[in-house]
């Protein structure tokens, strides 16, 4: 059966982890590294971990992933713990899962570490933007996963029927079988979720209008899940901000004002934590939130410093961000939880390039936060431009705002008009395309 790919929060369910690699492979975790990490996974979405076994292969078997010896051996262990539920630490195909299933008997349910994930985004999501995403990709992930035991949605809707977006039934048509009237109900949901996610989209566009126009640089946090963003975003506000000790325990977007000591206001922006082998479907629906990486003026990368596979999660990170078009934004390497080393395990340094600045602190223990927000002052600074511009006096309302938010160098005022020298971010150019003064 392959209807139950949520996963029961009602009692811890047993479950056993595989791991494979092929020869050709080259993870940026090793697989025992990367089982630990499914591990707790699984212990976030409330599952106990009774074994793993792991298999190296020449390449991938084409009909179970794993080959059948290794079906084999994981059917005895299954029977011997007395474990119903079998983990893989990659992504199965349509194909693998299907077989599987049927190797392993209707009494085991085979999931994948995205399935695992999304079952932890669907918990973890709590607003209306984060609970949309979280069915998208849901849907996206089940829609090619659909086989004719598939009924679930056949099951809610009353039988033979579907239901339609007003409320009302809709037979199926002459010869239409149980699972094409599934694959359409499935694919109208994906249309209505992503009309619903454009709009929200909409909204975060027109939200960040409103801070360029009020010229307040916004400043993204991105990160490993657990990395400590969440953390540091209560640190840099003093806002009750929810935090835990567990993989993805935050993911709804939060935006939270700061005034910096010079006096400048900035937005900070926390964005979903990353992972190694992060479902496509995820990174897709959730582009409306990690659009606000896209657009921000400054990147905080925030690392676990004290993990053993620190540089194989920046790494994670470079490459998500890549895959979703980042465009170069400044960025700031922050080395959290400093608390946790010792003189013998100080992180590696990484190469000064790619970062404008790097940081360590520990965002529990408020250590470097002051440093850091200097960093940012100085980072954000760079980016600024000087230009000159002259402004007609029945433009005071403009002058009284570049007062209050631009670094004004100079004034002048002349027969024209006033003309200034300020400091303006790349932004906000456009705004004052009309007063600009050539040299």
């Amino acid at each position: 059966m392959t209807e139950n790919y949520e996963i029961s929060t009602n009692e811890k369910e047993r479950v056993l982890l595989v791991g494979a690699e092929a020869r050709s492979a080259r993870p940026l975790l090793s697989l025992e590294d990367s089982l630990a990490e499914l591990a707790l996974l699984a212990d976030t979405a409330g599952m106990e971990v009774v074994g793993t076994t792991t298999q190296r292969l020449q390449q991938i078997d084409p009909n179970t992933f794993i080959g059948s010896g290794k079906v084999e051996e994981i059917s005895e262990m299954l029977d011997t713990m007395n474990v119903h539920v079998v983990i893989f630490d990659d992504e199965l195909s349509p194909r693998h899962q299907r077989q599987l299933e049927k190797e392993f008997g209707e009494n085991v349910k085979v999931l994948d570490r995205s399935a695992l994930i999304l079952d932890i985004f669907a918990q973890h999501a709590h607003t209306r933007e984060g609970s949309l995403q979280v069915e998208l990709a849901q849907y996206e992930y089940r829609m090619p996963r659909l086989t004719r035991q598939w009924t679930h949605l056949a099951r809610q809707a009353g039988g033979g029927a579907v239901r339609g977006g007003s409320g009302g039934v809709g037979l199926r048509g002459p010869g239409e079988t149980q699972l094409e009237v599934d694959k359409r109900e499935i694919g109208r949901k994906i249309s209505k979720l992503k009309l619903d996610l454009d709009k929200v989209r909409q909204q975060r566009s027109q939200h960040r209008q409103q801070r360029v126009r009020a010229g307040i640089p916004v400043i993204a946090l991105v990160g490993y899940t657990n990395a400590g963003k969440s953390t540091l975003l209560r640190a840099l506000t003093g806002d009750d901000i929810y935090v835990a000790d567990q993989l993805f325990a935050t993911l709804d977007p939060l935006a939270r004002r700061v005034d910096l000591d010079s006096g400048r206001h900035v937005v900070f922006s926390d964005t979903v934590g990353f992972i190694q082998k992060l479902p496509t479907t995820l990174i897709a629906a959730f582009r409306a939130t990690l659009e606000e990486v896209l657009e921000a003026d400054l990147l905080l990368h925030i690392v676990d410093s004290s993990h053993p596979n620190v540089l194989q999660h920046i790494e994670t990170v470079e490459d998500t961000l890549a895959e979703i078009d980042v465009p170069p934004i400044q960025r700031i390497l922050v080395w959290n939880k400093i608390d946790r080393l010792t003189d013998q395990t100080l992180p590696p340094r990484t190469s000064g390039e790619r970062y404008a600045a790097e940081a360590m602190i520990s965002a529990q223990q408020g250590e470097g936060i002051e440093h850091l927000l200097q960093l940012i002052e100085t980072t954000l600074g760079k980016s600024l431009r000087k230009v000159r511009l002259l402004l007609p006096y029945q433009r005071g309302d403009l002058v009284s705002w570049l007062f209050e938010t631009a670094n004004v160098e100079h004034q002048e005022h002349t027969d024209q008009g006033v003309l200034m020298t300020v400091s303006l971010p790349p932004s906000l150019l456009e705004r004052f395309q009309e007063y600009l003064q050539t040299e």
